[in-house]
């Protein structure tokens, strides 16, 4: 720490013909050293001010790094006009990048994996619209359009587009708890319709405006818990379908559901368990044996749509003696309607759809980028976040297009042009296919959202992590969806707000042999140096931690010369911060700074700063607090300081 410093490089659009403007403000400014010197084979280095740049451009670098952190005008650089207007248009239009090159050999490839996803997404739509509790041919509907979309639109070969069982259990979870779809079947569609259009319109808001980063606020931990517990009420729900219960809560609290398995455990029917668990048993198979080779995707993938064909077979030829059995029913054959005419936003029930669309929509997008980003990092290509936002990725689907193969998003395409086919002609088939199914289906799929083994993780690396993960699992079970991702996400910023408030700050130690200083826990070697305590910061100073830094320092200090009375070592005369990971400072953090100054001179203590960053340097200076510093205040790294600082004390003894 402090000691490989380097002078901070001035950010884009900074001109370094200012370098020279500045050099004799800098040198009049910061430091002048008294005469005594160290050895002379030790050389001292003259601390200096960044560049002076005009606080216009400042602003723009600013608010550059915060929207444009992938720079994505470099590709335009040193391009003829042509050019430019050519890769301007791929920007907007990415197949035009891959549909130049594309030929018959990837073709095949994408064929292959478009047909393998279409057989996965055919059951996986109807199952999902089942679950966010909407007409079973509304799945088939997404499977169709969004997937020609995204590719003409989206930038991940290997994304699988269509429903997700996260999407489709929140906007049924949300809905459902006010409008019943089974009160009001209308209102409910027309409601749902409404929220997926608010969900888009969010997700292109994002990209257009490049505020991708919002979404950084569910992390990892969150999503783990928040997806386990999706999992564990989605799963327990599916029960009335395996079971053949006819009465059944709407709740998705663990409580209600599991007491209404078993108040109507006189609904049970027996030829339902069997068939259902039997189907249940055959796809979690086919799904372990897909985890454990890759090679074998076709299995997972083809089998819950042999599922439904064996399953549909057996109750039309047995249609009499397992009538009891509820079956889909009549589905609409032709490709989707306009639903313009039936988008809500008028009534009580407007606020209802808007929050259910920009939770399902922030949910549904961090999941789709996800996704992408995982397969295009297999194949070393790049995802451009914002561009994603137009579209939403489902993992299983996903997965089975890389693994069989596919080159590029034609394969969704193919997927959609096969649901077409579909839509068109095959509907009727899926007439005596058994609810049952779809609930095994959907059982399967969820299961893989439960990660422990990501749990465990977390539990070994970051105990507030686990601790989010938890909250996120537990808050779903037992209290609410939506409610339980609240309070994930309140966790997730509380620990945010616990790093930044209380940072890190730990005394380093000399390692022997070495110009290093280092923390004295992490190394045993690491010795104190007599009359100097060297403190390392680990954050940057503002207002939410400058008291509690400064009250810090100061215990530190009182601990320090407790130690050194009881080992009746040398007096304490130099405290020494290393500034180096104080990557920014506001009006709070340079007023504290001012009076742990003032306070450790009333208490003959020098306070010296080691290796500021350009930006604080600079705000220091502003502030005239740099002038505090001017003698032997300030240093590039803490060996510098030491040597300069004893060599004075020799000179002065």
């Amino acid at each position: 720490m402090g000691q490989s410093s380097t002078e901070d490089e001035p950010p884009t659009g900074y001109d370094s013909s200012t370098q020279n403007a500045t050099n004799d403000e800098s040198r009049l400014t910061i430091t002048s050293h008294s005469n005594a010197r160290p050895p002379s084979s030790f050389e001292i280095h003259e601390v200096r001010l960044p560049p002076r740049v005009s606080g216009l451009k400042k602003l723009k670098v600013e608010l550059h790094e915060i929207f444009f952190p992938d720079d994505p005008l470099h590709a335009f650089r040193n391009q003829s006009l042509l050019r430019k207007l050519v890769i301007g248009v791929q920007c907007v239009f990415p197949i035009l990048e891959w549909a130049p090159q594309y030929n018959l050999q990837l073709f095949k490839s994408d064929l292959i994996a478009g047909l393998t996803i279409a057989s996965l997404s055919i059951p996986q739509g109807i199952s999902y619209a089942k679950l966010a509790h909407l007409p079973p041919i509304l799945g088939l509907y997404t499977s169709f359009v969004p997937p020609l979309l995204y590719a003409v639109l989206g930038s991940s070969r290997h994304l699988g587009i269509g429903p997700t069982s996260i999407a489709s259990l929140v906007m049924g979870t949300m809905l459902g708890e006010v409008v019943p779809h089974i009160d009001d079947p209308e209102l409910y569609i027309e409601l749902a319709l409404t929220a997926t259009l608010i969900a888009g319109l969010l997700q292109f808001t994002l990209g257009i405006f490049r505020l991708g980063f919002i979404i950084d606020f569910l992390s990892k931990a969150t999503l783990i818990g928040f997806m386990a517990g999706a999992a564990v009420i989605v799963a327990l729900q599916q029960l009335k379908g395996l079971f053949g219960i006819t009465h059944f809560t709407g709740k998705m609290q663990i409580i209600p559901v599991l007491e209404s398995v078993f108040i109507h455990e006189n609904e049970w029917m027996w030829q339902t368990i069997v068939m259902g668990s039997c189907f249940l048993v055959l796809l979690l198979i086919a799904r372990h044996i897909s985890a454990r080779n890759p090679k074998l995707f076709w299995v997972s993938a083809g089998t819950p749509l042999l599922c439904v064909i064996i399953s549909t077979t057996i109750i039309f030829f047995f249609k009499k003696k397992l009538y009891m059995i509820p079956i889909i029913g009549v589905l609409p054959e032709g490709v989707n309607p306009s639903s313009l005419s039936k988008l809500h936003f008028h009534g009580p029930h407007l606020g209802l759809a808007i929050k259910t669309g920009i939770v399902v929509g922030i949910l549904a997008l961090t999941e789709g980028i996800a996704v992408g980003r995982t397969f295009a990092a297999l194949q070393n290509y790049q995802v451009n976040g914002n561009k994603e936002m137009v579209a939403i990725g489902a993992f299983s689907r996903s997965a089975v297009n890389y693994n069989a193969g596919a080159k590029t998003a034609c394969s969704n395409i193919i997927m959609a042009l096969t649901v077409l086919v579909t839509l068109l002609f095959l509907m009727p088939l899926f007439h005596y296919t058994p609810n049952l199914i779809l609930s095994a289906i959907i059982i399967t799929a969820v299961i893989g959202l439960i990660d422990y083994e990501a749990a465990l993780k977390l539990w070994k690396l970051d105990k507030l992590d686990f601790l989010a993960c938890l909250c996120s699992f537990f808050g779903v079970l037992f209290i609410s969806v939506p409610m339980g991702l609240a309070i994930a996400v309140g966790v997730s910023i509380l620990k945010i707000i616990l790093h930044v408030t209380r940072p890190k700050i730990f005394v380093l130690g000399h390692i022997p042999g070495t110009e290093i200083y280092h923390s004295l826990i992490r190394y045993s070697n690491a010795v104190r140096v007599p009359s100097f305590l060297i403190l390392g910061i680990e954050s940057p100073i503002f207002f939410a931690n400058s008291m509690y830094l400064q009250e810090r320092v100061l215990r530190w200090i009182r601990e320090e010369e407790t130690r050194i009375q009881e080992h009746e070592e040398p007096a304490l005369r130099c405290v020494i911060l290393d500034m180096t990971a104080v990557t920014a400072i506001d009006t709070s953090g340079i007023d504290a700074l001012e009076e742990l100054k003032n306070r450790l001179g009333q208490r003959s203590l020098e306070l010296v700063l080691v290796n500021l960053p350009g930006r604080v340097m600079e705000k220091l200076h502003h502030s005239e607090v740099l002038n505090l510093f001017r003698t032997k205040g300030l240093y590039l790294t803490v060996g510098e300081a030491v040597t300069d600082i004893s060599s004075s004390w020799m000179s002065w003894a």
